[in-house]
């Protein structure tokens, strides 16, 4: 029988924690709002205890929700899944969400967090106020926010439809990382056996950035991405901000991506790069620090690979320009050298590693998939208008 669900707020289900680290551990991991992203810490590279900057204050532990306050529509928010959180420090500029374990599941309540509607109403929440970044604090917007709840029974039952579907594209996401890694030491061989003259990349690439207009957005239309939604084949247009048609068709060709083209992001976090492997392109790139190469399709892959190479990544290392914020500039790209194979070689490498990238495609788009499954089951399970009482998990 379903059970009866109950009307409550944020607030009432958990709290805003705000521990500070007061430990002398030689090495510690700092997480910012940057470092967590869609359900993800991403960073875990330990550093000296030592000079931190003063934002860096909040202990966590497992099972609680780290909560960007800034730009709620960003997805910057993680679930602590991990029990070793001894040495990990917050911003402050991430709540420390604590579920009370005796009205909700930790994973019941991340999901409703997560899901696009709340992320909507708390973006615009965001927005309403005044200040430099659109922003909500717990007590001011997330704590009075209703929600209902069904019995832990339920709750549980909700969050293991939620979880199977999440852990099937985090499988996904390993295998292509394993396949990634085939293709590298794919690419890391042959580059051995290279003996021809080094030229320089703009004879071989296009380098262009991106459309400096700044149309209007829409619910429906085209995607217009930067360098956040880079993935490293493909891109993740989840999240990206949409343009009409009108505006889309209006767009200069530097900006209009198209299969094969590598993208790379060239302000901030300096050197994400990725290979456009989908086909059908109807997207365009956005010029905040993001840039496009398009190259002739047969060295495509080849290329990607030298500019992913730790070589080529510690010698853009080396290029960096700009004091404050550090960026690779456009000419400085353009006279990086690289060795091309002959067209033996670059057959040979293209009929290994070519199926390996459509079997990576294949699991974006099976990820891409499951995503919208969730997205659409998501609403309808949180408001109990799908009945889980009678399923066996």
């Amino acid at each position: 029988m379903k059970s009866e669900w109950k009307e409550c707020t944020i607030g009432d289900l958990c709290s805003s924690v705000s521990d500070t680290y007061h430990g002398n551990d030689e090495k510690v991991v700092l997480v910012n709002t940057s470092d967590v992203l869609e359900g993800k810490i991403l960073n875990h590279k330990s550093v000296a205890n030592k000079n931190l900057k003063g934002q860096f204050k909040k202990t966590f532990k497992k099972d609680d929700i780290l909560y960007s306050e800034i730009r709620p529509a960003n997805k910057r928010y993680a679930y602590v899944d991990f029990e070793e959180t001894k040495r990990y420090i917050a911003s402050t500029k991430l709540m420390v969400l604590r579920p009370n374990i005796n009205l909700v599941l930790p994973r019941f309540l991340f999901a409703f967090l997560t899901s696009n509607d709340v992320l909507t109403e708390l973006q615009h929440l965001a927005e309403t106020r005044s200040g430099t970044f659109p922003q909500i604090t717990f007590s001011s917007e997330l704590a009075s926010m209703p929600i209902s709840v069904p019995c832990l029974d339920e709750q549980q039952k909700i969050a293991g439809i939620l979880s199977s579907l999440d852990e099937k594209i985090e499988l996904n996401n390993h295998i292509n990382e394993n396949l990634e890694a085939q293709i590298r030491s794919i690419y890391t061989q042959l580059s051995k056996e290279i003996l021809g003259k080094a030229i320089m990349l703009s004879e071989v690439l296009d380098i262009r950035d991106g459309t400096h207009d700044s149309p209007k957005f829409h619910k429906e239309g085209f995607p217009l991405i930067t360098s956040k939604h880079l993935l490293p084949f493909g891109v993740n247009i989840s999240n990206a901000n949409l343009i009409s048609k009108e505006d889309y068709e209006k767009i200069n060709k530097r900006s209009k991506v198209e299969t094969y083209d590598i993208l790379i992001s060239m302000i901030g976090t300096v050197g994400l790069i990725s290979l456009v492997i989908e086909e059908k392109i109807n997207f365009a790139i956005k010029n905040v620090g993001l840039l496009k190469t398009s190259a002739i399709p047969k060295y495509a892959l080849f290329i990607f690979e030298y500019l992913n190479s730790a070589e080529t990544i510690q010698h853009i290392g080396k290029c960096l320009a700009g004091t404050t914020q550090k960026y690779i500039s456009l000419g400085e790209l353009r006279k990086m050298t690289i060795k091309l194979p002959d067209d033996r070689q670059l057959e040979k490498f293209n009929t290994i590693a070519r199926p390996i990238v459509a079997q990576i495609s294949n699991f974006i788009f099976e990820n891409r998939k499951l995503g919208e499954i969730r997205d659409t089951l998501l609403p309808r399970l949180m408001s109990g208008e799908l009945d889980v009482s009678e399923i066996d998990i």
